[in-house]
């Protein structure tokens, strides 16, 4: 189950509120949750937004995927949406030229795809000598 924290509408008609929850990344936008982690009034100047940091900061060490909004918002509140990544390991000993890249031999063209080429191909050539 891939766990998001997205905005899920409330409110009235014209009058926006946001609930800020965690939830599956299948279920609808304002359906099921697992769990309400704060909420975002975008009408009040300047915007209320209340968050639980503990819960959020929880949820996103289980591996939860904030939405490009909640992202945002989150940045607003300096609160860090990734984990830090860890520190590459150091060169291996062997050289780089010594590792052998392998590739994929391509696939034969099909003979459908042959004719075609073959045919615009012949069709730019009779083009060529007209002009």
């Amino acid at each position: 189950m891939a766990v998001v924290i997205r905005l899920m509408r409330a409110g009235a008609k014209k009058r926006p509120f946001y609930r800020m929850v965690a939830a599956d990344s299948r279920r609808q936008r304002d359906g099921r949750f697992l769990e309400i982690l704060g909420h975002y009034n975008p009408l009040v100047q300047p915007f209320e937004l209340v968050v639980h940091k503990d819960r959020i900061q929880e949820w996103l060490s289980k591996g939860a995927q904030p939405s490009e909004q909640v992202t945002s918002l989150l940045r607003s509140l300096e609160i860090p949406t990734r984990a830090p990544r860890p520190a590459r390991p150091a060169a291996a000993a062997e050289p780089a030229a010594a590792k052998k890249r392998t590739h994929r031999k391509p696939r034969p063209a099909s003979a459908r795809k042959v004719r075609r080429r073959a045919m615009r191909a012949g069709a730019a050539k009779k083009a060529a000598a007209k002009s």
